[in-house]
């Protein structure tokens, strides 16, 4: 199965190329970015050595649909997806902050928290709470943006101390935060999902404007329950049925990599990637509500080039 792990376009008017851990991110002229969703993995701020078939496509239009059903709430960058993998948007200055908010205590809130850490990012966890159990409130819990390596947390107060963003503007991303973690927990109550936490990163525009950027609501940034049988499962005692990249950590976990020096990421048959690409498809007909159409991957580099030039040449 081809997947897209490595590309380097050359799209019109282009003026630089930066290469994260998942996304290819273009400038172009008249402050456009071209976002290109590869099909790379990353778990622990690693990447995987081998790609996702059609994981890219999933995160840009679970992405791109999200987008669409937030803008009330907070503008947002995006302007077109010309291609399965792609999106077109506004260039803006990013805040170096990742707004991390959790309505329940799972993942890495739940390590820490049986670590015997109660306070997690400067916020306090109540005692007596199960993996899993829902917080009283959701917290929001701040992560450094890390352009390589791990994100740290960070606290609110760090970050206003730190200058790394103003006292006004980091309530105004609190405020944002929550307001679309609403959205997104009744949009996922609708599937019969849980949306149990995740991540949003925002930036200004050209205009001073407080914008949403990179991806929301998806399986990279973002970790699903069935509510079906959750309050079983939590009064029993029994892990949760989830749709998110938690089921690629926890592999990696008891392969006995957790992304620390020293050690090797285990390896991935073809078996194992197809399985995670069945998932992330699950994930995606489950979140949207609709059967996921695959796009053709016979040469998915040229693909994405002529999709994008066509765009760009009428624009």
């Amino acid at each position: 199965m081809d997947t897209l792990t490595h590309c380097d376009f050359h799209f019109p008017g282009q003026l630089s190329h930066y290469r994260g851990k998942v996304r290819e991110v273009y400038t172009l002229e008249n402050d456009l970015l071209v976002m290109v969703a590869s099909d790379r993995l990353s778990a622990f701020d690693v990447v995987m050595p081998k790609g996702i078939p059609f994981k890219g496509q999933i995160l840009n239009q679970i992405a791109t649909q999200m987008m669409s059903a937030t803008a009330d709430i907070v503008p947002n960058w995006l302007q077109a997806t010309p291609d399965p993998n792609v999106a077109i948007g506004q260039r803006c200055t990013p805040f170096m902050v990742e707004m991390v908010i959790r309505g329940y205590m799972s993942g890495h809130a739940a390590r820490t928290y049986k670590s015997g850490e109660r306070i997690l990012c400067g916020v306090d966890m109540p005692e007596g709470m199960k993996e899993n159990d829902a917080f009283p409130v959701p917290i929001i819990t701040p992560a450094t943006k890390a352009e390589e390596g791990h994100d740290e947390d960070i606290s609110r107060e760090e970050i206003i101390a730190q200058g790394i963003v103003s006292e006004e503007d980091y309530l105004q991303l609190e405020q944002y935060t929550r307001a679309l973690f609403q959205r997104g927990s009744e949009m996922a109550q609708e599937r019969g999902l849980i949306l149990v936490d995740t991540k949003y990163e925002f930036g200004k525009n050209a205009k001073g404007e407080i914008v949403l950027i990179d991806e929301i609501h998806t399986p990279d940034s973002s970790r699903y329950f069935y509510a079906k049988g959750y309050a079983e499962r939590q009064e029993q005692g029994l892990p949760q049925k989830q749709l998110s990249k938690e089921f690629v950590r926890q592999w990696l976990i008891s392969q006995g990599f957790q992304g620390l020096e020293g050690q090797e990421v285990p390896l991935m048959t073809a078996a194992y990637v197809n399985s995670v690409s069945d998932r992330y498809i699950e994930l995606y007909e489950n979140i949207t509500g609709t059967a996921f159409v695959k796009a053709d991957t016979t040469d998915i580099v040229k693909r994405i080039q002529d999709n994008v030039t066509s765009y760009l040449q009428g624009f």
